[in-house]
């Protein structure tokens, strides 16, 4: 009987222990009805409704390849008649929007697919169309005609902190939906060559293949990521993973719904991390910031009256924390929309409102196509960025949606400075390059202020 008065005081003061550490959360379920028990049961019967499973057909390498298209290529080397099998890859998605059926996902989920099928936790199934990509931020929104969806509801992830619990949910390994926990382990993760546009949530809940897509919920039942990537030597989980913040979500999706893409400007200025010898004679307290490096000029960063040694501290009435993190928030704003930064500038607080420009103006001579990417045309570029700095390339001029070219990520006004590890100066040049490549290819690209690269295969 001591033993089980025992047993008894523990889970009280556990449950108890969660009510007080986390005041915030206070409103969610702990405790499960059933049996007394702290459990997250009443959090995920609300939550897990809006994670689907998402199930993907792609051609298959023989399809893909030409050769194996020629029936006398076939007919030479002995090979079957028979179409080849499409391939099959599983994924997550998370409903955002019941009444217009949108299920956001990642791009690589869905990247090439010739069908994509939502299966919902009811185990109904839908055919899904593509409404829009964003490469950059590994980002996909898909719409699905289907009634009485269940949506979850888009948390501010820029509220999260270090040692927040979390839950992932998603369909590792093909099995279905599947639930874990954790907590989050860092915010803000860059410089992971996963992605153009990077500003991971780190977390130790369990992701493994499949789940990318999946929803990161945090204790109120709120999206507050889309788990994207895991870093494994072996391809499954270790504890580390990574997802795509709400607030990038949103703002992506926003553009998506609105444009059917995402349209990046320009501020024309670039800067660079804080660090403790710069904080000091900055008169900064901490190395929280981003301070500007450089100003072009004519650009949307001086005519708002933008200097270098100016150090950014907010956007939007949101905190920078550095370089990195200024490029992103530049990076969702659409073009025309009014920014409002705010600055430390010779140790005094400055406010300024800068509206986000159109990528470079074309320079150069008639499109052409280009047939290596299927939807894209190029032209010549030639263009001085600052008194200091000159950009050489070829200019994208259009890409149809959903194109080859399109759906590898390249898009409008970019700027490509390079291919298969050479300097692009020409679209002559940029033509000979593709042509003498074989089986990849790898685009350095100018997209507004930020460098990214694409890996076609």
């Amino acid at each position: 009987m001591k033993k089980i008065l025992k047993f008894v005081s523990l889970q009280t003061l556990f449950a108890v222990l969660l009510a007080t550490a986390l005041p915030a959360y206070s409103a969610v379920p702990f405790i499960n009805s059933k049996n007394g028990i702290p459990s997250l049961a009443p959090l995920l019967h609300d939550v897990t409704p809006a994670v689907v499973n998402i199930s993907v057909q792609t051609r298959s390498a023989i399809e893909e390849n030409p050769l194996f298209r020629d029936p006398f290529f076939r007919r030479f080397f002995e090979l079957p008649d028979q179409a080849a099998r499409p391939e099959r890859s599983a994924g997550s998605g998370v409903i955002v929007d019941a009444g217009k059926g949108y299920v956001v996902t990642n791009y690589h989920v869905i990247k090439d697919a010739q069908q994509v099928l939502v299966t919902l936790k009811d185990r109904r199934q839908f055919q899904a169309k593509l409404v829009g990509t964003d490469p950059g931020t590994d980002i996909a929104l898909l719409k699905i005609e289907a009634k009485n969806l269940q949506a979850l509801r888009l948390g501010d992830s820029d509220l999260l902190s270090v040692g927040d619990f979390v839950v992932a949910i998603g369909n590792p390994f093909g099995l279905g939906q599947t639930v874990t926990s954790g907590i989050v382990s860092a915010l803000g993760r860059s410089g992971l060559d996963i992605e153009g546009y990077e500003d991971f949530i780190q977390t130790d809940a369990s992701i493994n293949p499949g789940n990318s897509g999946g929803a990161l919920v945090n204790l109120r039942g709120e999206l507050v990521g889309v788990n994207t990537a895991i870093i494994g030597p072996s391809g499954a989980n270790v504890g580390i993973g990574f997802a795509v913040p709400s607030v990038m979500v949103k703002a992506v999706l926003d553009q998506i719904v609105r444009f059917g893409e995402v349209r990046r400007g320009r501020l024309g200025a670039s800067s660079e991390d804080i660090t403790h010898d710069l904080a000091g004679p900055l008169g900064l307290a901490s190395t929280e910031g981003a301070i500007i490096s450089a100003v072009e000029a004519n650009s949307p960063a001086e005519k708002a009256g933008m200097k270098p040694r100016d150090v950014v501290i907010g956007v939007n009435g949101r905190v920078v924390r550095n370089a990195a993190d200024l490029r992103n928030k530049v990076g969702m704003m659409p073009i025309g929309e009014t920014m409002e930064l705010r600055l430390i500038r010779a140790t005094k607080p400055l406010t300024v409102k800068v509206k986000i420009a159109k990528p470079l103006d074309i320079a150069g001579t008639e499109a052409e196509i280009v047939p290596q990417l299927a939807g894209a045309t190029v032209a010549n570029f030639n263009a001085g960025l600052s008194s200091r700095e000159k950009i050489e390339g070829v200019l994208v001029t259009k890409v149809d949606a959903n194109s080859p070219a399109w759906l590898h990520g390249i898009r409008p006004d970019d700027i490509i400075v390079g291919a298969n590890s050479r300097k692009v100066r020409s679209v002559q040049e940029f033509l000979a390059i593709l042509q003498a490549s074989r089986d990849v290819i790898v685009l350095n690209l100018l997209r507004g202020d930020f460098r990214l690269t694409i890996v076609i295969r």
